[in-house]
């Protein structure tokens, strides 16, 4: 089955990227996939709050974990037996304040992983 991780992430950068990005932390990693595998692999750090009360069966993408270390969902999932075929992120950027050229990016990021 399949499982994909999806996060955004957002930072500033100075004007002409001389200054250090500021990252801020990630907010939420979220879950897609089948409820009996998704459950079956974070347990206890599967935060159903949002999908209480999805069949086993079924399919969900409004899951999200209840710690926020992306590593730490990569090991869960390597723990099971997962791994990752495919990953994909956008980006945009605005400007922070009209009185400086700092820019904010924000990004989403999907991990996709596989497991026969």
């Amino acid at each position: 089955g399949f499982i994909t991780i999806g996060y955004r992430g957002s930072y500033t950068l100075g004007r002409d990227s001389q200054t250090d990005a500021k990252f801020r932390r990630v907010a939420r990693i979220m879950v897609c996939g089948k409820t009996s595998l998704a459950k079956e692999v974070f347990g206890d750090t599967l935060n159903e709050s949002r999908d209480p009360d999805r069949p086993p069966e079924r399919y969900t993408s409004r899951y999200y974990l209840k710690f926020t270390f992306l590593e730490q969902a990569f090991d869960k999932l390597a723990d099971a037996g997962f791994h990752m075929v495919a990953c994909n992120s956008t980006g945009t950027c605005a400007f922070a304040h009209e009185q400086t050229d700092d820019r904010i990016w924000t990004s989403y990021t999907e991990y996709v992983f596989y497991r026969e």
